[in-house]
């Protein structure tokens, strides 16, 4: 059996018929039914480029001629436009053509392409929405691989590294300009606004990637900060960003939470892990916003300090953890003042203990845990402010720990640039990576293009009508 599968346009009462491809199909076979991958994409790819000669055929030939006289523009030369699509690379004839002689010759360009004013980029808008979905949730090198596996193209990892930048480029244009405060009005127009939504809960966390210099390779790390905005029954919204490269992170903190619709009137709760990169991000974003210290990194500083002091306190170690324990206990129930009272008592005794040894005091064996306790004691005091009786906000079923944001760093950071993919990045290209992925994982990447593109369909979005 023989089938033939042909390419008819239908132009001024015309019709010009083109063969596509022949198949021949033999024995029915498991193997051989319908299409296979290989034909799918030589038909696709034999369509693709039919389809856009006729296109720039008929667009080329309609502008050709002035849109003031009439006439039929002379054209200049023809140059080659390379344009990459879902369905191959193709590389178009694009015309110059010359002005006419009614429009006055002082014009700065004396000749121009009707093409290029059209196709102002060398990627079509599906191809460029793939390549950046994809590459936000795995490497460059695998999207390449996938996008050839089941497209007739030849995709680069370079390229789809180049079109994620841009897209990023593009996202960060479209955000509001820094501020300082952005909460606007005064208490009476706050009242006027309609009943808010249900209170929003924001967690923000910070995570390490591995970072890359030039050809250094061993560069170090560098802060990622991630949050993700949870409200009931609504989907959670995601954002991050490099710490010493953003230069205007709460204008994106700002924008996660415009898009989830925040009223000046409505409940808001920060949970941070209390680090100074964090602690005045959410401050001046709303007039009803509590800031919350993580109970879970607060246990999770005692517990470090319990483990070290087993192997130096000796016969003080139960007397020592009987006095953590009343520290957690006063933390949890928002006691600030008793808990710092006795953690200065501890770092005072161990202080005392540790340096009364004088030059030597580094190599004392309890110099760690004092280091350790000291720290505990500055990380309570300058965060004591965001310190609330984390037992009643847990009776009435109020959030007390960002563990959500310790997810948020794995689904943002662990997942694409750690664990298993041990790459190290620059902080730009770590930057650009995080805006796209967040946009992807919070279903907004399409909307945005649509949003550029607006004759640009999804294919959910539309049903082809059979030939008759």
């Amino acid at each position: 059996m023989k089938i033939k599968i042909q390419f008819v346009t239908d132009r001024d009462n015309q019709s010009i018929t083109e063969d596509i491809i022949c198949l021949e199909r033999q024995e029915l076979s498991a193997e051989t039914l319908g299409l296979i991958l290989m034909e799918a994409k030589k038909i696709t790819a034999e369509i693709q480029k039919k389809m856009v000669y006729h296109q720039i055929k008929d667009f080329v030939s309609q502008n050709r001629f002035c849109s003031c006289c009439g006439t039929a523009r002379s054209i200049k030369g023809y140059h080659p436009l390379v344009y990459r699509t879902l369905f191959g690379r193709l590389v178009l004839k694009s015309p110059r053509v010359l002005t006419c002689q009614c429009q006055p010759q002082s014009q700065p360009h004396y000749s121009f392409s009707p093409l290029c004013s059209v196709l102002t980029t060398h990627i079509s808008p599906e191809l460029s929405y793939l390549e950046a979905k994809w590459a936000s949730l795995m490497s460059y090198g695998m999207s390449a691989k996938l996008l050839e596996e089941v497209l007739p193209l030849e995709a680069h990892p370079a390229s789809i590294f180049t079109n994620l930048q841009k897209v990023s480029t593009r996202l960060e244009a479209e955000l509001e300009e820094e501020k300082l405060i952005f909460i606007e009005g005064c208490q009476r127009d706050w009242d006027q606004l309609p009943r808010p939504g249900t209170p929003l809960t924001i967690s923000l966390d910070g995570g390490y990637v591995h970072a890359r210099e030039g050809n250094n390779r061993k560069a170090g790390w560098f802060e990622v900060i991630v949050g993700k905005s949870m409200q009931e029954k609504q989907k959670p919204k995601r954002f991050g960003y490099v710490t010493d490269y953003e230069t205007k992170p709460k204008r994106k903190l700002y924008a996660m939470l415009h898009n989830q619709g925040l009223q000046l009137n409505q409940d808001i709760t920060f949970i941070t892990d209390g680090g100074d990169t964090v602690r005045d991000l959410p401050l001046f974003l709303s007039p009803r916003s509590d800031h919350i210290l993580d109970w879970f990194h607060i246990t999770m500083r005692i517990t470090v300090i319990k483990q070290m002091a087993k192997s130096v306190m000796g016969g003080d170690l139960p007397n020592f953890e009987k006095r953590l324990d009343r520290i957690k206990w006063f933390l949890w129930h928002g006691n600030v003042f008793k808990a710092l009272d006795i953690l200065e008592s501890l770092d005072f005794e161990l202080d005392t203990e540790v340096f009364a040894e004088g030059k030597d005091a580094k190599k004392h064996k309890k110099y760690k845990l004092y280091q350790s306790v000291d720290e505990f004691y500055k990380y309570i005091e300058a965060n004591s402010t965001f310190i609330p009786n984390y037992g009643e906000r847990y009776r009435y079923g109020e959030a007390v720990s960002s563990a959500v944001a310790e997810s948020t760093v794995n689904e943002m950071v662990s997942r694409r640039m750690a664990k298993k993919q041990q790459m190290r990045w620059t902080k730009e290209g770590a930057h650009a990576l995080l805006q796209v992925r967040a946009q992807t994982l919070n279903d907004e990447l399409s909307d945005s293009f649509k949003r550029w593109y607006p004759k640009m369909v999804q294919s959910n979005a539309i049903s082809l009508p059979l030939a008759a």
